[in-house]
């Protein structure tokens, strides 16, 4: 009948270190935290190693239900799990109690507002990218692979693989700089 602690935040330069306080505070032993985005549960190795040592009587505390998942079906699914694991799940600024009628409600609401945010946000994002398009002024994310390099390495007999280890990029981005040369 422990209390362990799950805190996020979604990008390097945020800090969660206030959300570690208040789980503190709340009585967590154990707090594991990380830095990923809460829209999918893929790559929250955090999330994951503690979803796998909680045990029947244990409670997993956050601070706010959007920490868990801004996926309403990621935080229906970890609800489930956590459920028939016989584990509880507490927020510690909302009142979310997912064993009464009232508190299930309450918490769906806050689900379906997580990922009402993310989904406004992604909007925002398009209609602003779209814009600067339009202006004339948007040119994309940062290129992350140096064309010249990848045909240089080339010319100097490496295959897709070693041109790819020794830039630190994925294979199938030097064969797209391959395909584009030609």
């Amino acid at each position: 009948m422990a209390l362990y602690g799950y805190a996020r935040v979604s990008s390097t330069d945020q800090d969660y270190s206030l959300q570690e306080q208040a789980l503190k505070q709340a009585g967590c032993d154990v707090i594991r935290a990380e830095k990923a985005s809460g829209t999918t549960r893929n790559g929250r190795t955090e999330l994951d190693l503690l979803l796998q040592f909680l045990r029947p009587g244990d409670t997993l505390v956050v601070t706010r239900v959007d920490r868990l998942a801004r996926s309403i079906k990621d935080l229906q699914d970890i609800v489930v799990d956590l459920k028939k694991r016989k584990v509880s799940l507490r927020a510690t600024e909302q009142p979310v109690d997912t064993e009464t009628a009232a508190g299930k409600a309450f918490f769906d609401m806050l689900g379906v507002f997580a990922e009402f945010e993310t989904n406004l946000r992604k909007e925002r994002q398009k209609e602003g990218i779209e814009a600067a398009k339009a202006k004339g002024v948007y040119r994309g994310g940062k290129k992350s692979v140096d064309a010249g390099k990848v045909e240089e390495l080339q010319n100097n007999g490496l295959g897709a693989t070693e041109i790819a280890r020794q830039l630190g990029i994925s294979r199938a981005s030097v064969y797209r700089v391959i395909k584009a040369l030609v």
